[in-house]
């Protein structure tokens, strides 16, 4: 199934690019919108900021038809492509059913059509590659005592992984802090095993950078860079402790990029960290 997600995030693009091409602002457009529809309460300048945004809850063919009209979009085809684009932005991915342990779901939304992963993570293993005694281990720690939600917490987490069995997998490629591996007890080990199985499989690169490098270009905290096929540009996801962040600008993106190769290339190489996580692995 197309990411709901994804679609979302072209359509409000576009429609902001269709606006911005006409030299319309938002308020001119949402004039516009209440005179052809005769409905004074029915458009507003904050719900066209909305659906340029993909902060809308509901969109109708009828709304981004209207906007095409005002926009001068008259092509046939053009205009189909819109209205799939709304049909596919409206349907919900498999992570909606778990929003009360997943909040939005954008990043798992995103993850379902990226062609491509690059993760930097500080002090725990990425989430797509861990097991599901780790995940347990991580959702418990995380609930600080409420534990009604973990185990849903976990199946969400498992499910991710499903990105990897498609027909075209992302390429995955992650620094791992050695961090990481120090937090991880010998009731974990499992997790360090699965590392070293997957490490070999070609769509995955794993890489460890060792505490004895010092500081780095990523000491701030960890990313994720994804990219897709085109049309759709790359995001930067952030998450601080109760909070998701999406970076879309070219230089938020070129900023993380430069910083992903800075500590790529600190780090070990991908058969050197496999022999580091392997030798963790014998110390447990």
């Amino acid at each position: 199934m197309a990411s709901p997600t994804l679609r979302r995030r072209r359509l409000s693009r576009l429609l902001l690019q269709q606006r911005e091409k006409r030299g319309l602002t938002a308020k001119a457009v949402a004039a516009e919108a209440k005179r052809r529809t005769g409905k004074p309460r029915g458009w507003s300048e904050p719900k066209v900021n909305r659906l340029e945004t993909g902060v809308w809850r509901r969109l109708s063919v009828d709304d981004v038809e209207l906007l095409l009209d005002i926009y001068k979009v008259t092509d046939p085809e053009e205009r189909a492509g819109y209205a799939s684009l709304v049909r596919e932005a409206s349907q919900k991915g498999w992570w909606a059913t778990y929003e009360n342990v997943l909040g939005s779901g954008q990043l798992i939304g995103l993850e379902a059509e990226a062609s491509s992963i690059r993760s930097y993570q500080s002090m725990t293993i990425p989430g797509l590659l861990q097991t599901e005694v780790y995940a347990r281990a991580m959702a418990t720690a995380s609930s600080m005592g409420d534990a009604s939600d973990v185990d849903r917490r976990v199946e969400a987490r498992m499910l991710r992984k499903a990105i990897f069995s498609r027909a075209d997998p992302p390429a995955f490629w992650t620094v791992i802090d050695e961090a990481a591996l120090l937090h991880i007890t010998p009731d974990l080990k499992d997790q360090l095993e699965y590392l070293v199985e997957v490490s070999y499989r070609p769509n995955i690169g794993i890489q460890v950078l060792p505490v004895a490098n010092g500081p780095h270009a990523a000491m701030t905290g960890h990313f994720v860079i994804l990219e897709f096929p085109l049309p759709d540009p790359p995001v930067v996801y952030l998450e601080a402790m109760t909070e998701e962040l999406y970076l879309e600008s070219e230089e938020q993106v070129r900023r993380h990029v430069r910083v992903f190769d800075f500590v790529q290339a600190a780090a070990l190489s991908v058969d050197e960290s496999r022999e580091l996580i392997r030798n963790r692995l014998s110390s447990l």
